[in-house]
């Protein structure tokens, strides 16, 4: 089976988006190709105003393609219906942005377990599931406590473990380590990949972190609207790329 006849559990081809401004239409994205499967790391970079937020935005179906066509598991998002696509993503899609979004009213633990509201409900599997996210985050301490009670790093930690808690095919992260100290950044971003390969979710990082970005098995940089692949530290490292000579 070739590649193009190979199904991956992400296609996107041909993905545009444009928007109206003062002077006419103004084009983001122009043309994106990308192919990703489960167990796989994307890290996205690339300036500020590049579209690498519009890209994760249109990929987690929280907006929508001007052009161009997005599948995720063999399914088009856009050809459902608005409530259709909300529980499309709310079962195959997590996201993680800069700020935590935690709910200050709420433990740890209840906070964790939020997206399984809109489906079965936090039941015992649910609980149990949030209990050994959190666990593996280091978190197993902090179960009862609140937001305010958390230092930055803690309740990032929480919302990946949130993220993760519906056990999505496709987990996106918008600049997850931006409001971070250096080091709790790379703790959390260690968490990130670590917590994805384990799980075999798919993986997307936007981020202006060119550290973390190098820690991920694929970059690439979004320029005048389309992607430009870069060799990453931890790509020139592994065995495909020492078999090739690091080419």
């Amino acid at each position: 089976m070739t590649d193009t006849e190979k199904q991956h559990d992400l296609v996107v081809r041909g993905l545009t988006r444009e928007f109206p401004s003062g002077t006419g239409t103004l084009s983001i994205l122009r043309g994106i190709d990308m192919t990703l499967d489960r167990g796989e790391a994307v890290a996205v970079t690339g300036p500020s105003g590049s579209g690498k937020s519009t890209f994760l935005y249109v990929v987690g179906v929280l907006d929508e393609p001007t052009g161009g066509s997005v599948e995720i598991l063999g399914t088009d998002p856009f050809g459902l219906d608005r409530k259709g696509q909300a529980a499309f993503r709310n079962e195959h899609v997590g996201f993680v942005f800069q700020d935590h979004h935690l709910l200050p009213q709420c433990t740890v633990l209840e906070n964790v377990l939020l997206p399984t509201l809109p489906g079965p409900g936090a039941g015992p599997e649910q609980v149990d599931r949030a209990k050994g996210l959190l666990d593996q985050v280091g978190l197993s301490e902090r179960l009862e406590h609140r937001p305010a009670e958390l230092s930055g790093g803690e309740r990032q930690r929480v919302a990946v473990c949130r993220a993760l808690v519906n056990e999505p095919e496709l987990l996106l992260a918008d600049e997850p380590t931006g409001n971070l100290d250096q080091d709790t950044a790379e703790v959390v971003g260690s968490l990130l990949l670590d917590l994805a390969k384990a799980h075999g979710t798919l993986l997307i990082c936007v981020t202006h972190s060119l550290e973390l970005a190098n820690r991920f098995p694929k970059r690439v940089d979004l320029q005048e609207g389309t992607f430009v692949e870069v060799l990453t530290t931890a790509a020139q490292g592994s065995p495909a790329a020492a078999e090739s000579g690091g080419e």
